[in-house]
C-alpha cells in the first residue's frame, strides 16, 4: 500500500511540505492570509482529517485584534524558550502573560518599584554581612592562635549591625504579604 499523494494546492496557495508528519503550507502569519493575495477558501479534500483536526474556538472567545510586537534577538530568545517550556505557542505564551499581569490589580509600578528596592537592600545587607563574616574569621583566628585582637568589639557590633538590617529587610517583606 503506497503513500496517499496530496492534493494540488488552490492557485496563490503556498503549495504542501510534509516535515516529520506535520502539514506545512508556509503561512506568511499565523492563521493570516497567505502569500500572494487573496485567501482562498479551501475545501474539505485538502483538509486535514477531521480526527486530527484541531478544534475551532467558540465565536464569542474569537480572537479578533492582531497586536504586532518588535523583539531583539535576547528577548526573542527568552521568550521562546519559556514558550516552548511551558508548551504553548509564542503568542499563546504571550496571551497567557500579559492577561496574568493584567489581572494582578496589586502588582502597580509603584509596588514593583517598592519590592525592587527591598531586593536591592537585601542584597546590600547580604554583602555587608559576607564582609562582616570575613573580618569575624580573622578575628577568631587571632583568638584562636592566642591572641585578643583590639578590633573584637568593633567586629561583634559590625556583625549585631548587619544582622538587624537583614531582619529589617525581612521584616519589611513579610509585611508587604
Amino acid at each position: 500500500m503506497g503513500k496517499a499523494a496530496w492534493p494540488s494546492p488552490a492557485p496563490g496557495v503556498a503549495g504542501a511540505v510534509q516535515h516529520r508528519g506535520a502539514l506545512d503550507r508556509q503561512a506568511a502569519t499565523e492563521g493570516g492570509s497567505q502569500p500572494g493575495g487573496e485567501e482562498q477558501p479551501r475545501s474539505r479534500a485538502s483538509a486535514a482529517p477531521a480526527s486530527t483536526a484541531r478544534k475551532r474556538s467558540p465565536q464569542k472567545n474569537k480572537r479578533a485584534r492582531v497586536c504586532n510586537i518588535r523583539l531583539n534577538d535576547d528577548e526573542w530568545s527568552r521568550l521562546t524558550t519559556a514558550a516552548r517550556t511551558s508548551r504553548k505557542s509564542l503568542p499563546a505564551y504571550l496571551v497567557r502573560a500579559g492577561l496574568a499581569a493584567a489581572d494582578d490589580s496589586e502588582n502597580t509600578a509603584a509596588v514593583i518599584a517598592g519590592h525592587r528596592d527591598l531586593i536591592a537592600e537585601l542584597f546590600a545587607a547580604r554583602r555587608h554581612l559576607g564582609q562582616v563574616g570575613n573580618n569575624l574569621n580573622q578575628v577568631v583566628r587571632a583568638i584562636n592562635s592566642g591572641g585578643r585582637p583590639a578590633e573584637l568589639d568593633a567586629v561583634v557590633s559590625a556583625v549585631q549591625r548587619a544582622v538587624a538590617r537583614v531582619q529589617a529587610v525581612t521584616d519589611r517583606m513579610l509585611e508587604q504579604d
